[in-house]
């Protein structure tokens, strides 16, 4: 994640309401925190509604990728690079990671090399919210900036 590199976490069941909110936030990040690299899963409503906010944002900022995070092995669950995606990237070590905490241990690595976070997260019992509480703490150690479009 060597450019200005954010990441997307949010709910399965992030409403259509919220994505002009969404892509103001990506717009935002492009035009005045100079991402160029934005990386989001593919397991719930809010991963689609983030993946669909930045290829829109693409249209306007061609130097801007995106990356589907794979929490899988790619030879143990095959997932070819979706339209509008760039490309697929399978963070190191996840070889070893226990296959339910796959997508929880992929998630907190995106969050400790990406230099923004844009959340969708209120439910308390969530790896969601989890991963935003964790980032909370690791702000404090580090540069990385999170804005969680709930509470706004």
């Amino acid at each position: 994640m060597a450019r200005n590199s954010c990441f997307f976490i949010g709910h399965r069941e992030a409403s259509e309401k919220m994505y002009p909110e969404l892509k103001a936030a990506v717009e935002q990040h492009i035009t005045e925190y100079g991402v160029t690299e934005f990386i989001v899963g593919h397991y719930g409503g809010f991963d689609k509604l983030a993946a669909r906010a930045v290829v829109e944002a693409k249209k306007i900022h061609p130097e801007v990728t995106l990356t589907l995070l794979l929490p899988y092995h790619p030879s143990e669950q095959p997932i070819p690079t979706p339209a509008g995606f760039d490309s697929t990237y399978y963070p190191p070590g996840m070889e070893r990671v226990p296959r339910r905490v796959a997508i929880v241990r992929a998630n907190r690595y995106m969050v400790d090399h990406v230099d923004y976070l844009i959340a969708y997260a209120w439910h308390q019992a969530s790896n969601a919210r989890e991963l935003v509480e964790y980032a909370s703490k690791q702000s404090n150690r580090t540069s990385l900036r999170i804005i969680n479009l709930y509470t706004m």
